[in-house]
């Protein structure tokens, strides 16, 4: 690995971090719109309640977390070097809030589905909803959130790591030099008794004193 880094050139690194950065934010998103957990409670009938409890009920703040990561992506772009080493501190932060965010619900399933076991069943208290929910699996997708996370933590790892040898932000500066006109003195005014304050700066540039 360390290798490969090492015959990336500046430019090709900053992009493919950047794109990386991107990738695990978007799966984390994608893996929040999808359903988490199956739980079946016990219902007033004789037939129990089957639900499907998505990402955003299961762990809501997986949302704002890989939103978070794309606008650090954006940053980046244009971020200096101790910029970039705040932005990747930062991106193993959000790893390891969506890696928190994930287990918590492969911990304990039953619990992440508090909230759509409430609206389904006005159930509410958690000794209540937990007494309730007979059974509940969780899909693949909160491992799809987890594997993101790992994702995100390596990237902002590899940023600090690797940022000292990103390009800097472009910026062209565009230098004018004075030059003398056809017939005249450069260091003196073109019209004889009348101070020129161009002439006069141009003086101060070089240490000469324009008033002696």
């Amino acid at each position: 690995m360390a290798g490969i880094l090492a015959r990336t050139t500046p430019r090709k690194l900053k992009l493919n971090f950047i794109l990386v950065v991107l990738a695990a934010s978007g799966l984390a998103l994608l893996a929040w719109t999808q359903v988490w957990v199956y739980s079946v409670v016990a219902g007033s009938g004789a037939d129990p309640l089957t639900l499907a409890v998505d990402g955003s009920e299961a762990s809501p703040a997986v949302t704002a977390l890989a939103l978070a990561g794309f606008a650090l992506a954006g940053a980046l772009t244009i971020a200096g070097r101790v910029i970039r080493v705040v932005l990747g501190a930062l991106e193993i932060l959000l790893g390891v809030s969506v890696f928190l965010a994930a287990y918590l619900v492969l911990d304990n399933p039953a619990l992440a589905s508090a909230p759509a076991v409430t609206k389904a069943t006005g159930v509410a208290g958690t000794e209540s909803i937990l007494a309730a929910v007979t059974s509940a699996s969780v899909t693949p997708w909160p491992w799809v959130a987890l594997a993101a996370s790992v994702l995100m933590g390596a990237t902002g790892l590899g940023i600090v790591l690797t940022a000292s040898r990103w390009p800097g932000p472009t910026t062209k500066y565009q230098t004018t030099r004075l030059v003398a006109a056809a017939g005249t003195s450069a260091a003196a005014p073109a019209s004889s008794g009348e101070p020129d304050a161009v002439v006069d700066w141009d003086d101060l540039s070089r240490g000469q004193d324009p008033t002696a």
